[in-house]
């Protein structure tokens, strides 16, 4: 019985990694596409500009507000933890290290996949379902230039600023959380982050890490959505591939930029 079943079971693993391996060429030969499509004629720059209110400043708010909590979070868990040592007045450094290192650009990741991300793919999906797509095509105008670039062009740059905004509201709430309610000296508070943080190794790592998640968040909720099969409930399930797509090649991207930066 165990000799039936084994070359099934291989044979099935062998497929999922296959389907797998022809589905990351495609995706990848999409994203050469939409550099493609960046670097040829007209120049859409409206259909950016709406795509970067619609992914950008529509999440100002959530991501703002979310900063804020998490830095209150980081202000109250490590003042508790640093206080154990003695060593409170490094409550500044370690809210702003954690935060550039680290949470600003995943966390930030995460919050716009679940809004900007879903809403492209959900979107482009459905243009292919009601065959919107096709009719730009009869009218000679290239989807990938007119719809898919604008889209994924705007999520990679925005993905710098909304994380930049979410640290500076995350140091602000640890801030309040320290120097407001548990009495730190707020100079102490702002000359330990100053001390600590280093250009190279925590801003611009921060600032790389987001432009990245930016890029690799624009291309999968953008391929997605235009692979996404012509109904509704294929719409709904290449949005929920997106999101989690997207989440989970993040998070290991945010590794290998960490290991080869070299903390």
């Amino acid at each position: 019985m165990s000799e039936a079943v084994r070359p099934g079971t291989v044979q099935r693993l062998g497929g999922y990694a296959s389907s797998w391996v022809v589905g990351l060429g495609q995706m990848a030969a999409f994203a050469g596409g939409i550099v493609t499509a960046i670097a040829r004629p007209p120049v859409r720059f409206a259909r950016v500009v709406r795509a970067v209110f619609d992914a950008g400043v529509l999440s100002i708010a959530l991501v703002c507000g979310a900063g804020f909590a998490v830095g209150m979070v980081l202000g109250l868990q490590g003042y508790t933890t640093l206080v154990r040592f003695g060593a409170q007045e490094s409550l500044g450094a370690v809210v702003g290290l954690v935060l550039i290192r680290e949470l600003g650009p995943v966390v930030t990741g995460l919050l716009v996949i679940g809004r900007a991300g879903s809403a492209t793919t959900a979107e482009i999906g459905a243009m292919v379902s009601t065959q919107q797509l096709d009719g730009l095509r009869m009218m000679s105008i290239d989807p990938m230039h007119f719809i898919v670039m604008p889209k994924a062009l705007a999520l990679t740059f925005v993905m710098p600023l909304l994380s930049s905004l979410f640290i500076v509201f995350g140091v602000f709430g640890g801030y309040v959380v320290g120097v407001d309610l548990v009495g730190l000296d707020g100079g102490s508070y702002m000359a330990s982050l100053e001390n600590a943080v280093e250009f190279r190794d925590d801003v611009l790592q921060s600032l790389v890490k987001a432009l990245v998640f930016g890029a690799l968040l624009g291309v999968i909720s953008t391929y997605r959505g235009y692979t996404s099969p012509p109904h509704a409930m294929g719409v709904s399930r290449s949005t929920t591939s997106a999101v989690v797509t997207a989440s989970v090649w993040l998070l290991l991207t945010d590794y290998v930029i960490t290991a080869f930066w070299g903390v």
